[in-house]
């Protein structure tokens, strides 16, 4: 077995690597960038080398210089995590070369599968069914056009070499082929080092089901069951589960016997996922297709282990060093059910649009292990620290398990409630909202799922009359030990002042009357039966109904009450005095700028490209500027027609938020 382990990566997966090794009994070395020395990964391993400035190709994509550490503290392996080098052959055979053991698949293997085009033909060779497309190169947008044309729309264009959701674009028509053929080829050289692009056929009401696979040096393979990752924004993953409830026990043996060929004709070992899209309008379930193999640990793979009781990472690790699998297929099982949501630095109420900063605050839910629930968090950031623009928005993965689907969602919804994050903005609310969604809970799934069911955008979870009764008695009552607190700090009011027992609370854009006793609370005449605990100061507020259900409430003070925060939404309310109530109707809200005629940076980037000039006429809906954010292309569109009268930056600009770019007449 190995003594010593470098993690050649960052966050959340090497805190994961560490604290497998660490059981293990092998020791561990951190790298990191200048924007990750304070980093917990750091911290926590046992040895750390600085590798550069923070810019990961100065950085976490130099191999040379991820050897030179492993060599200088004397590791033995390296653990690539996922991301970075971890599907680069080039890096798999340095490491080889250097005498260094690279925990992960043979480089062959990761050169099979890492060329798009090339992995579909050898699955097609291994008899996997595979999606209808053209896997030759593609010369230029005009051939693109042809091409896609000929398979007939919607179809997708795909970087050869990408993954993680980047370098794709959906076309449903020529239009779309022009301007997205070359930000697709863009995108797959910016991340990948690789600009060829292949078309194929878009599945229309597809499901996206990847079948884990685990194999060893000796030729034993096995699969690990299904995961459902369906729910996804802009091709990446944001809801993740195992079991998929739409996968049978027959289609489950077809698809991982498929994975199984496959990566035994490619002579892999070690874990790794094979992707199928699966078209949910086929109630056989037999319609399903290859899409590609990652030569890598997913992200997704805490729900895996949860349902399987295996730790990847230990096997990973074993399997390196040699050692057969212990167990066969027919000893794989899977015991209840588990979700993971991805919690990302990015602002829902706002388009999704990415957000940085320092971490204010950082409460995670508290983990639990028991047979009948356990709630993990997989995490790599710590409260002080920073969420950079020069990496993945990816905060934290919040993981449940229960006996049932039901459970474990519910289990979801009440963690996140609890997940305290103040800085930079979340996707918390959305993920809640999800969670309570009628049709996710049904588990009528597809990967256009968000995209039909906010398409609008998403402006909060709706909220029933019994949580908006709730919420205005916890307004008051935060209101009333607020005042409690004010009479006996302030020797100004008297040492006999009461505070006010009766409040108007405005929420939802009608009024309430509470009345706050030490007999309990009532709304609008109505007595509520709940235990509300909260002292002055704090974050966060419980609640508990008659029912015995809890309900966690984050709380933050504003001008005229208190903007509460749980099952998804946020709710700003006014708490008044009743007896003022009435005189305080017409307070003056504040009027934001109009900014209608600015195109302004809607996150902090990089501007790639500028498509407009000084004079320019230009069309609403029209493409204006392209701004790069964490790895992504972001094109921005005029709002409505007008002329361009200045130009406020160039090409190349790093731009901070609501910077602004260009004005318009």
């Amino acid at each position: 077995m190995f003594q010593k382990i470098l993690i050649a990566n960052r966050g959340e997966i090497a805190c994961r690597v560490i604290r497998t090794a660490r059981a293990m009994g092998i020791a561990t070395v951190a790298v990191y960038s200048d924007a990750d020395a304070g980093a917990p990964h750091v911290r926590l391993a046992d040895e750390s080398v600085r590798l550069g400035p923070a810019p990961a190709a100065e950085s976490y994509l130099k191999a040379e210089l991820i050897l030179a550490a492993a060599k200088a503290t004397g590791a033995d392996a390296i653990h690539p995590g996922y991301g970075f080098l971890s599907e680069r052959e080039s890096f798999a055979r340095a490491c080889a070369e250097a005498g260094v053991t690279f925990i992960g698949p043979p480089p062959n293997a990761i050169a099979a599968m890492g060329d798009k085009i090339e992995s579909k033909k050898l699955a097609k060779a291994a008899g996997v069914n595979v999606v209808p497309g053209y896997l030759g190169e593609i010369a230029d947008t005009d051939e693109a056009v042809r091409i896609a044309s000929e398979i007939g729309f919607p179809v997708m264009m795909k970087a050869s070499a990408g993954g993680g959701g980047k370098g794709m674009r959906l076309a449903w028509s020529e239009a779309d082929v022009r301007e997205g053929f070359e930000a697709t080829k863009r995108e797959g050289l910016a991340s990948f080092g690789d600009d060829r692009v292949f078309i194929e056929k878009f599945i229309e009401f597809p499901r996206h089901i990847e079948i884990q696979v685990l194999g060893d040096q000796h030729g034993n393979i096995v699969y690990l069951g299904e995961r459902e990752c369906s729910v996804q924004r802009r091709h990446q993953k944001v809801v993740e589960e195992a079991p998929s409830p739409f996968v049978t026990p027959a289609m489950r043996r077809a698809m991982g016997e498929q994975a199984v060929a496959l990566a035994r004709a490619v002579g892999y070992y070690t874990a790794g996922t094979v992707e199928l899209i699966v078209s949910g309008a086929d109630t056989t379930g037999q319609s399903f297709y290859f899409l590609e193999m990652n030569t890598r640990l997913q992200v997704e793979h805490p729900v895996t282990e949860e349902i399987t009781g295996l730790d990847l990472v230990e096997q990973m690790i074993r399997v390196a060093a040699g050692e057969p699998l212990a167990f066969t297929q027919d000893d794989v099982t899977i015991t209840g059910w588990a979700v993971e949501n991805r919690v990302y630095a990015e602002d829902p109420y706002r388009g999704f649009l990415p957000s940085t900063g320092r971490l204010v605050r950082y409460n995670p839910p508290a983990e639990e292990h028991d047979e009948a629930l356990r709630v993990r968090v997989d995490d790599g950031v710590a409260e002080g620290g920073e969420v950079s623009m020069f990496y993945d928005p990816m905060i934290a993965k919040l993981v449940t398990w229960a006996p049932t689907r039901e459970a474990a969602i519910d289990a979801q919804i009440a963690a996140l409630d609890a997940f305290e994050i103040v800085g930079p903005g979340t996707n918390i609310d959305f993920l809640s909202a999800l969670m309570q969604h009628p049709r996710f809970r049904s588990g009528t799934l597809s990967t256009g799922f968000i995209a039909e069911e906010y398409p609008d955008g998403f402006h909060g979870a709706p909220a029933s009359e019994v949580l908006i009764r709730t919420l205005a008695a916890v307004a008051a009552f935060a209101a009333t030990a607020e005042a409690d607190r004010a009479r006996r700090i302030d020797g100004q009011l008297g040492h006999r002042l009461e505070p006010p027992a009766d409040w108007t609370v405005r929420i939802g854009g009608a009024d309430h009357q509470v009345h706050v006793s030490t007999d309990g609370i009532s709304v609008d005449g109505a007595e509520l039966d709940l235990a509300i605990a909260y002292t002055p100061g704090d974050r966060m507020i419980a609640v508990e109904d008659e029912a015995g259900e809890t309900l966690s409430v984050r709380i933050a003070k504003t001008r005229t009450g208190f903007r509460l925060t749980t099952r998804g939404a946020s709710h700003i309310t006014r708490v008044l005095p009743a007896r003022a109530a009435p005189y305080a109707r017409h307070l003056i809200e504040k009027v934001p700028p109009d900014l209608s005629k600015f195109l302004i940076a809607p996150m902090p980037g990089l501007l790639v490209r500028l498509d407009v000039a000084e004079g320019d006429t230009v069309e609403a809906g029209q493409p204006l500027a392209v701004v790069e954010a964490m790895k992504m292309e972001n094109i921005l569109r005029a709002a409505e027609s007008g002329t361009v009268k200045a130009i406020a930056a160039k090409t190349g600009d790093s731009l901070a938020v609501d910077a602004v770019i260009l004005e318009l007449e």
